[in-house]
């Protein structure tokens, strides 16, 4: 018997991705024997249309750590993400007794992990006939109505005292509601929360710590927009960074450089993912003071007719200046919406925490109307976004946009 701290991980496929399928899983595998104070349970992909009390199914109960209940089948168990983040918070707290749960579901929409309450709230119904197209690795049929993953794969652990939860899921959102995903994320977090906080007597923490990836990549061409962008930008409740005032104590980890194989939506890049956010974890749900994001955008000063906009940034320290390119400005008013219209603006010049854009001359003497970085599907080569930290060469700023 072991008394430490329990960690839900869900989401969709990149969640549920096994530590065989990343990059050094053969050594990952091999270590796994020398964390016995972490144990690990996944559970079974299964539906329902009402809450169950008690899972319907399993793949692998609570088992010590080792290279036998870690390095199970492809998409089976165990996830790479829950493993590695349970891992490196668990050596970083000095070998602290760590639970993971594994539930998630390849190629789901959020909806699917709402109770109805929330839906509503969204404005959304509570079930749907849709059918979404999937290249998830996953041997069962996806379940058409919402809340059927909430009702048989998260409702059953709400009984469980937990200390928070980890979230990887928002591809299926780029082609469906993406325009609601800051409302369904930030309600489903908030009815998450107050279920574990009610069903397990209070001992639950009602504002338990709530960790997620930011999307990564997904195609070769640099120049696709697409819906992964704006969910990226939903994920952090349309204010570019978390933790903020909108969620408390919610954290990320910022993944769209992690480019990988461009035909594949699950970068095999988990070591990165992981790593970034239990850094995250350990700022914000063990409160150590630890470096845990990339420079954050602290104000944009432009004066109309210039021919420079300056970005000054809150960092650690500095700012690393990686390449010149990814920010992009939009002189045309109502037709911003339309991607096609802005233009680049390369950093010029970089001085402590400010760099400088130059205006392209389409936009030079015009009203200045948005601002954006990285806002692409895929915005960069791996680890060649524009702008990390200075003392962490690991952690790149988000992506970013403002309107004036």
């Amino acid at each position: 018997v072991l008394f430490g701290d329990v960690w839900i991980c869900s989401g969709q496929s990149n969640m549920q991705m096994t530590v065989i399928d990343i990059f050094n899983a053969t050594q990952e595998i091999i270590n796994a024997g020398k964390y016995p104070k972490i144990r690990v349970f996944t559970a079974a992909l299964e539906a329902s249309d009402t809450p169950v009390e008690e899972l319907i199914d399993i793949v692998e109960n609570w088992s010590i750590a080792s290279p036998e209940s870690i390095g199970g089948p492809s998409y089976s168990y165990m996830s790479a993400v829950c493993w590695l983040y349970g891992r490196m918070i668990h050596e970083a707290l000095g070998g602290r007794p760590i639970g993971l749960i594994a539930t998630s579901w390849g190629g789901t929409i959020i909806e699917k992990w709402m109770p109805p309450e929330p839906l509503h709230a969204c404005g959304i119904l509570s079930s749907t006939a849709i059918s979404l197209y999937s290249n998830d690795k996953t041997s069962k049929m996806l379940p058409n109505d919402h809340s059927q993953l909430f009702n048989a794969m998260i409702y059953p652990f709400t009984r469980m005292v937990i200390y928070g939860v980890i979230w990887y899921q928002g591809e299926s959102n780029s082609n469906y509601n993406t325009d609601k995903y800051s409302c369904t994320f930030s309600k489903m977090i908030q009815y998450w929360r107050q279920t574990w906080n009610e069903r397990t007597n209070y001992l639950t923490d009602s504002y338990f710590p709530f960790g997620f990836v930011q999307l990564s990549t997904f195609s070769n061409e640099s120049t696709t927009v697409g819906g992964f962008p704006l969910i990226r930008w939903h994920q952090t409740f349309d204010v570019g960074y978390v933790p903020n005032n909108v969620v408390p104590k919610v954290f990320m980890a910022v993944t769209l450089d992690l480019r990988d194989d461009p035909f594949d939506i699950h970068p095999r890049t988990k070591l990165d993912v992981a790593y970034r956010l239990s850094r995250s974890g350990l700022a914000v749900a063990y409160n150590q003071s630890v470096e845990f994001q990339g420079p954050i955008v602290s104000s944009v000063s432009y004066l109309p007719g210039s021919k420079s906009i300056n970005i000054t940034y809150t960092a650690a320290e500095n700012i690393e200046l990686r390449n010149r390119n990814g920010f992009e400005i939009c002189c045309h008013g109502s037709k911003c919406k339309d991607d096609t219209v802005w233009d680049p603006a390369p950093i010029s010049s970089k001085n402590d925490l400010t760099i400088t854009l130059t205006i392209s001359n389409a936009c030079v003497g015009q009203q200045l109307f948005g601002i954006r970085y990285l806002w692409r599907e895929t915005p960069c080569p791996f680890k060649q976004a524009a702008i990390y930290s200075y003392t962490d060469p690991n952690l790149p700023s988000p992506p970013y946009i403002k309107f004036f």
